[in-house]
């Protein structure tokens, strides 16, 4: 008897996380011992795809407008002097790269030239 909504996974009888999907053979549930065919991962990814920024040069102002460059920005925009033009606007974004009792890695975006660096918090 299903009383839990079916997600990939997990038991469909007690909400258990099931163990490793084995290459053959049915999944035994820890908890409740039932027993599943492979169909109870179906759905279930372990793929990921992180999207970054693309840059596009057309789409840099002729002047240097810091209102129309900051429309532009990628994400927030800081106060933050690039090392290359000396712009005091940078968008930053960021990421978990490292394991998790470590800080998170910020990337900067100048908004005048488009120059990038990163930063380990």
């Amino acid at each position: 008897m299903e009383i839990f909504n079916n997600r990939p996974g997990f038991c469909p009888s007690c909400g258990s996380i099931l163990p490793p999907l084995q290459v053959k053979g049915n999944v035994f549930c820890y908890n409740c011992k039932q027993e599943f065919s492979p169909d109870v991962y179906s759905g279930e990814t372990s793929e990921y795809t992180i999207h970054f920024n693309s840059y596009d040069p057309s789409k840099l102002s002729k002047k240097g407008n810091r209102e129309t460059d900051t429309a532009e920005a990628d994400g927030p925009v800081v106060e933050r002097k690039c090392p290359k033009c000396g712009n005091d606007k940078m968008s930053y974004a960021t990421l978990q790269l490292r394991s998790a009792d470590e800080g998170q890695t910020v990337f900067f975006t100048c908004l005048k030239c488009k120059y990038k660096e990163s930063e380990n918090s």
